[in-house]
C-alpha cells in the first residue's frame, strides 16, 4: 500500500540495525540504506529522551547533500534504568551487569526517530516499559553466550530467549522495544502522501 503512494519520494535509512532493516521490509516500500559514521557523544546534561532525540538529529545532520525527494530517517535508542542511560555494552561484564541491574525491575525503552528532507526535520519519541523477573546469574550468562546482545541497548532483545522468559510485562510498544516505534514511522510516511 505505501510502496504505491510514496512513489515520488526516495527513502534512505539511515541505520544498520538488523531490526530496523527488517521492519522497512515488513513496510514493503522501497528504501536505501546509507550509513555515516557518527560518534554517538551526548552532554551529560541530557535526560531519557533529550538523549535519544539529540543522537536521532546528529545521525540526521550528516546528511547535508539531500535531494528534493529525499526522506532521511535515522534514529537511536537507549534503556533508561535507574536514571542512567544504558546503551550498547562495551564487553561481556558491562552486558552482565546491565542486565544483572535490571532484574526484577521496570525500565524503560526510549527510542527516538528523525525526518528529515530539504525542507524540514522532526523528532518524535516513543517510551516503552518494560518489567524483568529476577532472573539467575547462570541465565543471564546463558543469554549472553548464545545470543551475544553487545549491539543492542541495554545488552537484551525482547524477541530473543530472554524476552520470552525474562519479561513479566510490557506497557506500551513492543515493536519500539525491537527497535523502532515503527507504527508511528508508518503514520509520519502517510502523512507524505497527503
Amino acid at each position: 500500500m505505501l510502496r504505491e503512494k510514496l512513489q515520488d519520494y526516495h527513502i534512505i535509512l539511515a541505520s544498520g540495525s538488523p531490526r530496523r532493516q527488517q521492519f522497512f521490509k515488513e513496510l514493503d516500500i522501497d528504501f536505501e540504506i546509507r550509513l555515516k559514521d557518527v560518534e554517538e557523544i551526548y552532554p551529560d546534561a541530557l535526560r531519557a529522551e533529550e538523549i535519544t532525540d539529540f543522537l536521532a538529529k546528529m545521525k540526521a545532520d550528516a546528511f547535508t547533500d539531500l535531494q528534493d525527494n529525499d526522506i532521511l530517517i535515522t534514529s537511536d535508542t537507549i534503556v533508561w534504568h535507574e536514571g542512567k542511560a544504558l546503551g550498547k555494552p562495551k564487553d561481556y561484564e558491562d552486558a552482565f551487569n546491565m542486565l544483572q541491574s535490571m532484574c526484577g525491575k521496570t525500565h524503560e525503552v526510549i527510542t527516538s526517530v528523525c525526518f528529515k528532507t530539504t525542507q524540514f526535520t522532526t523528532v518524535f519519541f516513543e517510551k516503552t516499559k518494560v518489567s524483568f523477573k529476577n532472573l539467575s546469574d547462570e541465565a543471564l550468562r546463558y543469554y549472553i553466550d548464545k545470543y551475544q546482545p553487545f549491539d543492542k541497548a541495554g545488552a537484551y532483545g525482547i524477541q530473543e530467549w530472554i524476552g520470552l522468559v525474562g519479561i513479566d510485562k510490557i506497557e506500551g510498544s513492543y515493536a519500539n522495544v525491537v527497535g523502532m516505534p515503527i507504527d508511528k514511522v508508518y503514520d509520519k510516511l502517510l502523512s507524505f502522501c497527503k
